[in-house]
């Protein structure tokens, strides 16, 4: 377990580590007057809100799973944990959830040099694809409860309940942001200017994709 722990840590620093190097490139030690910034210089631009909104969330959600999972490690020690069977459906849930990260992937990428019609098929694919894994999550719930394990017969059963709808319940939040950024996309005339949008949608579906891979191989290890 305390191999699980320390890898999603450090899963966890690296992917936030990422996100501040791609959103904050300023050099706060060098104080600049508003006087000596020049705004037709193409080098200087100003880091929109939304990207530093989106690290301080994923932060906070990273300390969020990160103290539910060792709240999960503690609790399974005592004496009237039982273990809960993964479903097999889990398996293909994940290999679902990887496709629509990687359709956001495409998505951003060829927002840079392709047309509308390419960039919303990336859209539409991960948006499907993201629908598919949330509606597998709950055959597999459907499934444990068919055998008899319900979250309140057992405390293993209840974190399991509790850990995956957390993160069913944060991929419902990315699939809002995923609508409003096909929204948009549709309505922009230049896909220039759905490119943030796009990555900032992407990139939180590609973190809530490293979250439940750390969530499923500590569940796989129980």
């Amino acid at each position: 377990m305390t191999v699980v722990l320390v890898f999603m840590a450090v899963l966890m620093f690296v992917f936030v580590g990422w996100l501040v190097s791609q959103s904050i490139n300023v050099q706060p030690w060098i104080a600049v007057t508003a006087g000596e910034i020049n705004r037709s210089d193409p080098g200087i631009q100003a880091q929109p809100d939304t990207k530093v909104a989106l690290v301080v969330l994923i932060a906070v959600l990273a300390s969020l799973f990160a103290l539910f999972m060792s709240a999960y490690v503690l609790r399974m020690e005592l004496a009237d944990w039982r273990p809960v069977p993964e479903p097999v459906l889990l398996w293909l849930n994940t290999g679902l959830l990887a496709l629509g990260s990687v359709g956001m992937h495409w998505a951003y990428t060829r927002s840079a040099t392709s047309t509308r019609s390419q960039v919303v098929t990336g859209l539409v694919v991960a948006g499907v694809f993201l629908c598919l894994f949330i509606v597998g999550q709950l055959f597999a719930w459907q499934q444990l409860a068919s055998l008899g394990y319900y979250a309140t017969s057992n405390p293993a059963n209840a974190f399991f309940y509790l850990l995956t709808g957390l993160h069913i319940i944060h991929l419902v939040g990315g699939l809002v942001a995923w609508s409003a950024t096909m929204r948009k996309t549709l309505a922009a005339p230049d896909m220039a200017e759905v490119r943030l949008n796009i990555q900032l949608c992407g990139v939180y579906i590609h973190f809530l994709l490293v979250v439940w891979l750390v969530l499923f191989a500590l569940l796989l290890n129980t």
